[in-house]
């Protein structure tokens, strides 16, 4: 017994010395990542807690005061959401006190990049707080609202990358990188067209009545074709690169939203393998969640100017009344170094995650039968990813003609 306790004293020992080695060797420059780690840490929590915590929450009276006990689905839902609105608190939280913050002399940078430990703790004590908040609190908590803003912001860093892309290869001039850009649109077409016989093949079986499916794969082909037209309108003069990847983008999504159609339902060719694939398809939705909404934080965190600006000047920024060093005088430049993203926006975009991610984890708060068991299956999942791939194609389509109805503006 005495040298259990001893061995156990020690792993504690140990594993809280790790914990400080890892966390005093976050840095300036990996501090994005590990705000990214830790939002991957959150998921990893609502994913086990949806699979394990529903025994326990049912025996909370504070949660389960109901004269009936809900099903186990109900408190699957129910710990995701308690711990998606305690990431998103303290994301929110993060956010408004980074409002502002221009240059590295601002004492709220150091808070940015430093004071792991504390954050670590203040982040796990808000995730248990909320599993003592009452149900009503849980209801009320606008997860689809944040989640629909979160694909919106996706959907315009999409559209910067892409154009981004297109911009740097053309601006090299060289036949090779025109090559390139061709090769890489045909690929992009190539896929996308095979993509869309494969849902012909996956979401309109013969025998059956599946209208709507095909209203939605032959409208995302309709699309296909306009971006091309558009783009290559000599009024326009965009650039094919673009507009296939946007079209790749949407079949995709056209994809996404027929893959989450309810597993019963006699169109969705997937039906016949969900008991094959029901595990992977968990494991990889899960993986492709957090892939996703970690480029789209440090993309946006990087790319936007938003709520704080860096390029706004620091009174009394000038030259200092007395001569200083030259380690003095580095020190000084360094100080006055504005930041390279907006802190505020960084978090705003995790705080939108965390309501994202508890939606994919949830079924957009829907189970039907067995899809309660699946990650994004249900049909306000559908809708969602359909009209986000028509949100995607009404702003790419925008950005091309924008410039010519308004030439006065910049864009």
């Amino acid at each position: 017994m005495w040298a259990a306790s001893c061995l156990a004293s020690c792993c504690a020992a140990c594993a809280c010395d790790a914990c400080r080695t890892v966390v005093s060797g976050i840095s300036r420059r990996s501090a994005r990542i590990a705000y990214c780690g830790l939002f991957a840490l959150s998921l990893v929590v609502s994913w086990i807690l949806r699979e394990v915590a529903a025994p326990l929450m049912e025996k909370l009276p504070w949660i389960n005061h109901f004269h009936k006990t809900p099903d186990r689905e109900w408190f699957e839902t129910d710990a995701v959401l308690r711990v998606s609105l305690g990431n998103f608190l303290f994301f929110t939280i993060l956010a408004f006190s980074m409002v502002g913050v221009k240059n590295q002399r601002d004492p709220r940078d150091a808070v940015h990049h430093g004071g792991w430990m504390m954050k670590i703790i203040c982040w796990f004590i808000l995730v248990i707080l909320m599993f003592f908040v009452p149900n009503e609190i849980i209801s009320f908590y606008a997860s689809k609202f944040g989640a629909g803003l979160f694909l919106l912001v996706q959907v315009v860093l999409l559209l910067d990358f892409v154009h981004g892309w297109n911009d740097k290869w053309v601006g090299y001039d060289e036949q090779f990188w025109y090559v390139a850009l061709l090769v890489v649109s045909l690929v992009c077409y190539l896929a996308t067209f095979g993509f869309s016989g494969l849902l012909f093949h996956l979401f309109t079986p013969s025998g059956q009545d599946c209208g709507l499916n095909t209203f939605f794969i032959v409208m995302t082909l309709t699309l296909v074709l306009l971006f091309a037209i558009v783009a290559l309108h000599p009024a326009v003069g965009g650039s094919i690169l673009p507009a296939s990847v946007i079209s790749l983008y949407c079949m995709y999504l056209c994809y996404s939203g027929l893959a989450s159609e309810p597993r019963d339902y006699e169109c969705n060719g997937l039906h016949k393998h969900s008991k094959a694939i029901s595990t992977g398809t968990l494991t990889l939705g899960l993986l492709t969640t957090v892939l996703s909404v970690v480029y789209s934080a440090v993309r946006a965190g990087s790319s936007t100017t938003l709520l704080s600006p860096p390029s706004s000047p620091r009174a009394g920024a000038g030259k200092p009344l007395l001569p200083m060093d030259k380690a003095d005088e580095h020190e000084e430049k360094e100080k006055n170094k504005p930041v390279s993203y907006s802190y505020a926006f960084f978090h705003i975009i995790f705080s939108l995650a965390s309501m994202y991610s508890a939606m994919l984890l949830t079924g957009w708060s829907t189970s039907v039968g067995e899809s309660g068991k699946l990650v994004d299956v249900g049909w306000p999942s559908v809708w969602v990813r359909i009209i986000t791939g028509w949100a995607t194609a009404g702003l790419y389509i925008w950005s091309l003609v924008a410039p010519i109805l308004f030439p006065e503006r910049e864009f």
